[in-house]
């Protein structure tokens, strides 16, 4: 009887930690084929391949080992839009509100940007980052074994604009 229970629980928080990841990827499936979105996807392989290269620098073997932890990135952008904004709500509309915690809030004019994370027992597997305005829209999903400030680096390292806040970010949410 204890283990049917036990099963059946497991089986509960499997499904409801599918759900918050089913929500992104319908919203990534619903537009990853027009033509008007960019849509990048590395899978953990990418990341793999990483693993080979000799690392001159302390700092660089940190960002190495903070790459290897990733499983993939996932990003869809909409620039010269007017539907930014509507795009905006309708991810958030998707996202199970209990399933990701509000790190970051930012309001530029008419911009909306919002960073979210997915925590479980003081780990983070994944950063959300979406963006949505007059001019266009964003959407980063980064899952894996995540260190905030070791993503700052890497994306600091990689010149990838938006992400450089995390630095000044602690991975336990206050």
């Amino acid at each position: 009887m204890k283990r049917s229970i036990l099963v059946l629980a497991i089986g509960v928080l499997l499904s409801f930690s599918a759900q918050g990841q089913d929500a992104i990827s319908k919203f990534f499936s619903k537009y990853e084929n027009d033509e008007e979105f960019t849509q990048v996807s590395v899978n953990s392989r990418m990341f793999e391949l990483f693993t080979n290269l000799e690392m001159e620098t302390k700092e660089d073997q940190e960002i190495m080992d903070a790459i290897t932890k990733l499983k993939g990135i996932r990003i869809l952008a909409k620039e010269d839009t007017k539907d930014g904004k509507k795009l905006y709500k309708e991810a958030f509309q998707l996202l199970p509100k209990n399933e990701y915690g509000e790190l970051m809030s930012v309001r530029d004019g008419t911009t909306d940007l919002k960073f979210l994370i997915k925590e479980s027992g003081g780990k983070i597997s994944e950063l959300l980052m979406i963006s949505g305005g007059e001019n266009g829209f964003f959407i980063l999903s980064l899952f894996g074994d995540i260190d905030l400030k070791q993503i700052a680096k890497i994306s600091k390292s990689m010149d990838i604009q938006g992400l450089e806040g995390l630095e000044k970010l602690d991975n336990k949410k206050e």
